[in-house]
């Protein structure tokens, strides 16, 4: 098993060092700081902040949410590599614009809020001795809308669905001790109906290293497999392992991962330089296949109902980062307990360590891209290169199911009459099939489609009878696709005849009921905890007889800032008896499901 806590735990290495906690910081509202060589003066860190909290939060000791565009960070720290190894400075994720300095050195600069990256920071080091100084400066501009914020407001205050800023760093800080000669980065693309999965390893070596890479694949105790493999040059391998138990048809469900039968296999790499061991790292990966067909959503082959529930990711005291990294855990936790086999992360792109429990405890995953709010050069570019990196970076999570790169024509508020935003629309559909054939993608989540691998509707209707009468059947979802229009929108832009695309309800119920008067922001209102429960049992069991429905997800999990429509508070606290709730949420549906996995 890989270390939960690792903030990479997809690729472990056993020696890496925790950099969050106390950094001093400092706003530099006027730019002043390139010109003035801010990295040299300590005196301009005038605060202290708690990393990885961002500045507008109560956790990170700050709690200021006007506008600061411009933010310093700076922290010393002791690092004592041995001989022949480097040191990796990472950063999961930094909103928006980053550049760092290691004693004076510029190491690296990145652009994109929701996705890490990491510098080679060995050459400037002192002497072992002495301390080091990290400084980073990170520029957010809440009211650039070619940016990708996803629903961080950019006014004075939010309102209705927008919510407090997450800027600079909000993602775990670490340092890593690694050889010269090491493993870069994995891929794995399980392939259930050929017994096998695709390996692609990036390995970092010298001009005219002889490499290769040993790969111990295990379920438990039980070796899968044990293979060595020659490292091309270059440094990419890419491999075809075959799983013989997987081909035993007798026994194969054992291996298979689904949300009720989370099964990981463990993955040990060593990379060899002349036969002898020169870096291990450990991984896994879960064996399972999704898809779509006749109007199905398919895991491992089989139609499987999607009962999801939409997650903000978002703390009223950390903002979008986690309090803790127990607090994962616990959120999927949480939701499993209301009866939910899968999540919609909305507007975020969520901390691999939630991904990991997700994986670890069973629960699908729909990963999203935070939407830039224009349609520009400067947006296509910006969003399109995160974007990739996001995919590239979870694309072995067996939880993650279904892509969505954008949401509701949020920067393509065009979309329906203009040719070029629906090619975009169109290329990110593409471009996602081309970074991972292996998922359905969702080309515009909720309306307005383009192309699509699952057609998806957001719809509030107030009732479980109006949700009957729409989606009661194939022949009700037609009528809906030609006429009605849930959110006043089109739901496809083109030919409105299906070719096995399963229908889903990505949005619906967005109940409001809070037990006082604070602002609120719902799509209808329950008055009491009783009455909430029987608007979702009355939609939701809608949903579960409409036989034409492949899944839904209800919106949605927690309170959010003025958002009231949870199931359970901001605290997490549920707003109704949670047995009850997840009788509702995990009743039969009328759609017939295959078996997922056998002993």
């Amino acid at each position: 098993m890989t270390d939960p806590v690792h903030p990479r735990p997809q690729l472990v290495r056993a020696h890496w060092t925790d950099l969050c906690g106390q950094w001093r910081f400092g706003y530099d509202d006027a730019g002043e700081g390139w010109d003035g060589h801010w990295w040299r003066d300590p005196a301009h860190f005038d605060r202290t902040i708690t990393v990885p909290f961002p500045p507008e939060s109560p956790a990170s000791g700050i709690g200021d949410r006007a506008e600061h565009p411009i933010l310093w960070y700076r922290r010393e720290f002791r690092v004592a590599p041995g001989l022949g190894e480097r040191v990796l400075l990472h950063f999961g994720a930094v909103d928006y614009r980053a550049t760092v300095w290691v004693n004076g050195q510029v190491v690296v600069s990145h652009e994109g809020g929701h996705v890490g990256f990491h510098a080679d920071i060995t050459a400037a080091l002192q002497p072992a001795d002495e301390e080091q100084v990290v400084v980073v400066r990170a520029e957010d501009e809440p009211r650039d809308p070619a940016q990708p914020r996803g629903k961080q407001h950019s006014g004075d205050a939010p309102t209705d669905i927008w919510y407090h800023r997450t800027s600079g760093i909000w993602q775990p800080v670490w340092l890593e001790t690694v050889p010269a000669r090491r493993v870069e980065s994995l891929r794995w693309t399980p392939e259930v109906s050929e017994g096998s999965v695709a390996l692609r390893l990036c390995a970092r070596g010298k001009r005219n290293d002889l490499l290769a890479a040993r790969v111990v694949l295990r379920l438990g105790e039980e070796i899968l497999a044990d293979s060595t493999f020659r490292v091309p040059e270059g440094g990419e391998l890419t491999e075809r392992i075959a799983l013989p138990a997987a081909r035993d048809s007798r026994r194969s469900g054992r291996l298979l991962w689904s949300p009720e039968h989370p099964a990981l296999i463990d993955a040990e790499i060593t990379l060899l330089h002349d036969g002898a061991a020169a870096d291990t790292v450990r991984s896994y990966f879960g064996f399972r296949e999704v898809g779509t067909g006749d109007g199905h959503f398919l895991l491992n082959g089989r139609p499987y109902f999607l009962r999801m529930v939409l997650e903000q990711g978002y703390w009223p005291e950390s903002h979008l980062s986690a309090p803790s990294a127990e607090a994962l855990r616990e959120e999927v936790e949480l939701i499993k307990s209301l009866g939910f086999n899968g999540v919609r992360i909305h507007q975020k792109v969520e901390d691999p360590r939630f991904l990991y429990w997700c994986d670890r405890l069973g629960l699908a995953v729909w990963g999203e891209m935070p939407s830039s709010f224009a349609f520009s050069p400067a947006a296509i570019g910006r969003f399109g290169r995160e974007w990739t990196e996001a995919v590239e970076r979870d694309a072995s999570h067996p939880s993650i199911v279904t892509w969505v790169p954008v949401n509701e024509s949020w920067g393509v508020s065009e979309v329906a009459t203009r040719a070029d935003q629906q090619d975009y629309v169109a290329a990110l559909y593409r471009l996602t099939r081309a970074l991972d054939p292996s998922r359905p993608v969702i080309s515009n989540d909720g309306w307005e489609h383009v192309s699509s691998d699952i057609w998806t509707v957001h719809d509030y209707a107030p009732t479980g009878n109006v949700l009957k009468r729409r989606y009661a059947d194939p022949a009700t979802i037609d009528e809906v696709l030609r006429t009605i229009r849930p959110g006043g929108r089109r739901l496809h832009l083109g030919d409105v005849r299906r070719t096995g695309q399963p229908i889903m309800l990505s949005e619906y119920g967005g109940v409001s009921y809070a037990a006082d008067d604070e602002l609120w922001y719902g799509y209808s209102t329950a008055r009491s905890s009783e009455d909430l429960v029987e608007r979702y049992r009355d939609l939701t069991g809608a949903l579960l007889d409409c036989a034409a429905v492949a899944g839904f997800c209800y919106t949605q999990l927690t309170d959010t800032e003025q958002e009231t429509n949870g199931l359970l508070t901001a605290a997490r606290e549920p707003k109704a008896d949670p047995a009850v709730l997840r009788e509702i949420t995990s009743r039969p549906a009328v759609v017939r499901e295959g078996p997922l996995h056998g002993l």
